[in-house]
């Protein structure tokens, strides 16, 4: 069976740093044309963004899509408020989640799949200032560590 094909348009990187990943969903986009077209030319930007439940509904908020150059009159709001495709079980259990837990709804990356836009969304609880500080010392002791190692095997 092949492996279905991945073309990533973008990714929040920001989003690891400042959350505690506990799930991830792929969910689809409500899309306009010259939004998809943007998006295969790789203009979106998903630093800010978040996902929100309302009315049975998930909407992506603050996810930035350029406008396409050659779209005149019919382009698109960039900011605009998107619908995002899950079915009603999965919306109802994050609703709850959000709700209840204090967890936060957070866009990952944005990419096709299949030729059609997906985003990965994640079910995200905020870190406080010293977890950040904690993740950065382990970065850093890691990367040391790799370096030593490295230094090691090339004196031999």
């Amino acid at each position: 069976m092949a492996k279905s094909s991945r073309k990533i348009i973008c990714s929040n990187r920001r989003a690891r740093h400042d959350y505690h990943i506990e799930e991830t969903l792929e969910v689809g986009l409500v899309l306009v044309g010259s939004e998809v077209k943007s998006l295969r030319a790789g203009k979106a930007n998903l630093k800010d963004s978040y996902a929100r439940v309302q009315e049975g509904e998930v909407f992506l908020v603050k996810a930035h899509i350029s406008p396409y150059e050659q779209a005149n009159l019919q382009n698109h709001d960039p900011e605009r408020e998107r619908k995002l495709l899950l079915n009603h079980r999965e919306i109802h259990r994050l609703r709850v989640k959000v709700r209840e837990r204090g967890y936060t709804l957070v866009p990952l990356d944005m990419y096709f799949r299949e030729g059609r836009a997906k985003l990965t969304l994640a079910l995200a609880r905020g870190k406080r200032r010293y977890d950040k500080r904690e993740a950065i010392a382990k970065r850093e002791t890691e990367r040391r560590l790799r370096r030593v190692l490295k230094q090691r095997e090339r004196g031999r």
